[in-house]
């Protein structure tokens, strides 16, 4: 007799958490890091928005990048403010959202994320050879193969004063998840403790 196999968990909108204030996240990491499947992933977990920063790109960094030819700063200037403007919209309407931004300098995340309180940076870390691996597999992206040592040599890893939620690409897309959701609720009970506490005394 065939026994039945436990059903796997299956990420749906809202799920249980305690996360109490509107939170926006940015998923950054090199082309073929798994951002998009990842901050999909984490909106619905979240009950939140999403939007696709390669989206924002102009009509001409997208040609260039599908021709394999590197972005300079100067192209990538007007995409990086455009994505700072969407996560100040959503901070101005008090929501909560995940976006996806390669982010791979330091100067890049100081101009979407810089003092903008309840923004969080989500590091997606995977072995040039594992990226590699995954973008050869990958059809119909405007990213070609060619471009991945130059993402490699132009990422400049966060470093601990900008405290990123940094997550192993090789584990399975729901346990990157379960993981980037456990560390935020972490961070929202440190920064409501204060509060909760002056609640409970009142």
């Amino acid at each position: 007799m065939d026994i039945e196999q436990p059903a796997r968990r299956v990420w749906s909108p809202a799920l249980r958490h305690t996360i109490a204030r509107p939170v926006i996240v940015v998923v950054m990491g090199v082309s073929g890091s798994g951002k998009t499947t990842v901050a999909a992933l984490l909106s619905a977990a979240l009950g939140c928005q999403f939007q696709e920063g390669d989206a924002l790109h102009s009509a001409a960094n997208v040609r260039k990048m599908h021709g394999g030819t590197a972005l300079t700063d100067a192209d990538r200037l007007p995409w990086l403010h455009a994505i700072a403007g969407e996560i100040d919209g959503w901070r101005a309407r008090g929501q909560s959202g995940v976006l996806t931004c390669s982010a791979l300098k330091r100067s890049y995340r100081d101009i979407v994320i810089d003092d903008r309180p309840g923004v969080a940076l989500v590091y997606l870390r995977g072995s040039h050879d594992l990226i590699r691996r995954r973008m050869a597999a990958r059809y119909e992206h405007f990213m070609p193969l060619a471009l991945l040592d130059s993402q490699f040599a132009t990422l400049e890893e966060p470093t601990p004063d900008e405290q990123p939620i940094t997550v192993d690409v090789s584990l399975h897309p729901a346990d990157i998840v379960t993981t980037i959701v456990h560390q935020l609720e972490l961070r929202d009970a440190i920064a409501t403790a204060p509060h909760r506490l002056s609640e409970a005394r009142t």
